[in-house]
């Protein structure tokens, strides 16, 4: 063998290890990018859904609330009127400090039944509304983002036309729009 061969042959093996260790590179970079990517994905979710736990435990306590208010009689002395309102007010501030940490009420009446926001409780016979529509709402439900805190329980209708969709299939869970569904006067 001659020098030159052999040269020829270390600059081949030195190229192609230059190459495997580029690509190698390029790989571990690709890598950290996108380890980056969803570990701040990550912290971003963390943030928003972190008081889910203690949220989730709140909503009794705004749902006691409701069920107190509406237990009132229509006709109210002066001092029943000051306790309503008292209620009221406290149960509006806890609402807004739900909002304040991304929880919102939802009150679907009227809209198409969405299995990942609605439960259906029962089934209403009704050919004036299209099939698959929420026709009553037993109790709301709360989302945090984008995903249910607590779905709302629902009486859903059945036997009417179907609902008109507007698109040919029904968007994933990551494809709904932020806030689809969610009632803003609460």
């Amino acid at each position: 063998m001659d020098v030159a061969s052999i040269a020829e042959g270390e600059l081949k093996r030195l190229e192609t290890e230059a190459y495997q260790l580029k690509d190698r590179l390029m790989r571990t970079l690709a890598e950290m990018e996108n380890l980056r990517k969803r570990t701040e994905r990550e912290v971003a979710d963390a943030k928003i859904y972190a008081v889910s736990s203690f949220a989730r435990d709140l909503l009794s306590v705004a749902d006691n609330m409701d069920r107190a208010l509406a237990a009132l009689p229509e006709t109210r002395d002066e001092a029943l009127s000051a306790f309503a309102e008292g209620v009221e007010l406290t149960s509006r501030e806890l609402l807004k400090v739900l909002q304040k940490h991304g929880v919102k009420r939802i009150s679907p009446s009227g809209e198409k039944f969405d299995p990942h926001f609605h439960q259906a409780m029962f089934e209403v016979e009704d050919a004036t509304v299209p099939s698959g529509t929420v026709v009553q709402v037993m109790q709301d439900g709360y989302v945090i983002g984008e995903r249910a805190l607590r779905p709302a329980f629902v009486g859903v209708s059945k036997g009417g036309a179907k609902a008109q969709r507007q698109d040919t299939a029904e968007p994933a869970i990551g494809e709904r729009q932020p806030g689809e569904g969610v009632d803003r006067s609460a």
